[in-house]
């Protein structure tokens, strides 16, 4: 067994959040196509927890079939708003549609992670996070979205909660890291347990 951690994910913030955490980690990013693979599920009813572990596992087993020695980390966050998963924003104009119809009601943020050793899954998990947003007028949201879009066009939702994005809310329940898309502390728990971080 290697302790070696592979990242499978471009994602910047999931490697800021190991990085910080003290955790040793290479990247090799998973290509899969999402857009489709999402679709599929939807098209099949699939939940939103599904739709976000199985884009997670898809990811890890990608990397891990490569034949890559160690642990493969797949992430993926999805949002669900009343029964829909919203996808990221691939325009201005789209969080502008996205965020408008978010105002003053209450969404989840699922932020799954699975991790591969070898050819096979060896922990999963999904955590929740449900946020609702203020009733911020369109002024506002038209300015945020032109000072932040450059930071936000690559986040569900179209905000980070860790930058200006925090004002467009008036509740949250979870924890920052599954709302920045890794249940961070439930995976250190993991590792913890594995032998592969120090008790």
């Amino acid at each position: 067994m290697s302790d070696r951690i592979i990242l499978a994910s471009t994602s910047e913030i999931r490697a800021r959040l190991l990085r910080n955490a003290g955790v040793d980690y290479d990247i090799i990013p998973a290509r899969i196509d999402e857009d489709s693979i999402k679709a599929a599920l939807e098209a099949e009813d699939a939940p939103p927890r599904d739709i976000a572990d199985t884009l997670a596992e898809m990811k890890a087993r990608k990397i891990a079939d490569k034949g890559q020695e160690g642990l493969v980390l797949g992430c993926d966050q999805v949002l669900s708003f009343k029964g829909k998963v919203l996808s990221k924003p691939k325009s201005q104009a789209e969080a502008l549609a996205q965020l408008t119809e978010l105002r003053n009601e209450t969404h989840q943020l699922l932020s799954a992670a699975v991790i591969y050793d070898g050819q096979k899954p060896v922990w999963r998990h999904v955590g929740v996070a449900r946020l609702a947003m203020r009733d911020f007028s369109q002024t506002y949201l038209e300015d945020y979205l032109t000072r932040n879009w450059d930071s936000i066009q690559t986040s569900v939702g179209g905000y980070k909660i860790e930058e200006e994005g925090i004002r467009l809310f008036r509740m949250i329940q979870g924890d920052t890291f599954t709302i920045q898309g890794l249940p961070l502390l439930e995976l250190l728990s993991y590792l913890v347990l594995r032998g592969t971080l120090p008790q």
